[in-house]
């Protein structure tokens, strides 16, 4: 059979699909907005005269990464009205370009929260240079700057994050084995265990947009964050009808309850430092759960 004009569009888009999302989910931290970006991306691709278009990939960045953009300096009025501490949407697992071998915390939680710091220019610049390694030209292109205008933006924004970073253990077994260990001492009640994975200083950060119980502040040091964490076991995540997970969330291990259906009720990620939980990162705002159902997910362990 002809492989018809549609179906050419289609097959064109398809291929590069996964490489867009993935680069508006880390300009926007959020994978429903990701997918909206990617989806109107579509809507022009399908419109465009692509007789026209003598680069399909350089075109679809070129115009998600504009889309992403222009919704990241609408979303960021919003987040800054948002109930509580504002925190990335949590995946279980993050499209990846094949072709793109990406720096190991390019979609952490850790990393995504210290982007939210940059304006929406410095994001999208960092993110094409530093996760996607765009040239400089490349990159003026897509956004439709001068070259030493990105080259600039590009500096500043590497400076920011760099000061910022949060420094990781790069051992995974490391983590891994924390996590299990924060989550054993949270099952059985035990607050001695639990303090002794917790950093003195360990800070937790909850996320329920208003829709969920958590914490509307930061709470800082091992004996508060110890006493919380143990209570709000008690109150959902210690309940007979909730399964617990130790999985992957955003490339680190990381914990998921869930209903006995499968429906994700919390998502919690360690920031881990020399064996020690450094910040606990807790997504309960059910709208942000959708990347973190139990039935997509792996246990790890």
């Amino acid at each position: 059979m002809p492989v018809t004009e549609e179906a050419e569009a289609v097959d064109a888009f398809e291929e590069h699909r996964k490489h867009l999302v993935a680069v508006a989910y880390r300009m926007l931290g959020s994978m429903a907005e990701a997918e909206d970006v990617v989806q109107e991306a579509w809507l022009r691709w399908d419109r465009v005269d692509r007789a026209e278009v003598t680069d399909p990939r350089g075109y679809l960045i070129r115009i998600a990464t504009r889309l992403a953009l222009d919704r990241l300096r609408r979303l960021k009025a919003r987040r800054e009205e948002y109930h509580g501490p504002w925190l990335p949407e949590p995946v279980a697992s993050v499209p990846e370009p094949a072709e793109v071998v990406e720096i190991a915390e390019s979609v952490s939680l850790a990393l995504l929260v210290v982007l939210e710091t940059l304006s929406p220019l410095e994001r999208a610049v960092f993110v094409l240079r530093e996760t996607f390694a765009y040239s400089y030209a490349e990159i003026a292109r897509i956004l439709g700057r001068s070259e030493p205008t990105v080259r600039q933006v590009a500096h500043r924004a590497r400076q920011h994050v760099e000061e910022r970073r949060p420094r990781f253990d790069t051992d995974e077994e490391t983590s891994r084995r924390v996590t299990e260990r924060f989550l054993a001492a949270c099952a059985n009640g035990d607050v001695d265990a639990l303090l002794g994975v917790l950093a003195p200083d360990v800070v937790l950060v909850g996320d329920g947009g208003d829709k969920a119980k958590a914490p509307r502040r930061p709470i800082l040091g091992a004996d508060k964050v110890s006493r919380f964490l143990l209570a709000i076991w008690d109150e959902g995540a210690g309940a007979a009808d909730v399964r617990v997970l130790l999985t992957r969330v955003n490339g680190d291990p990381g914990i998921v309850a869930a209903t006995d259906a499968g429906d994700p009720i919390g998502a919690t990620v360690l920031h881990v430092t020399d064996g020690l939980v450094q910040t606990i990162y807790m997504v309960v705002n059910p709208d942000k759960l959708g990347g973190v159902r139990v039935g997509s997910m792996l246990p790890i362990g």
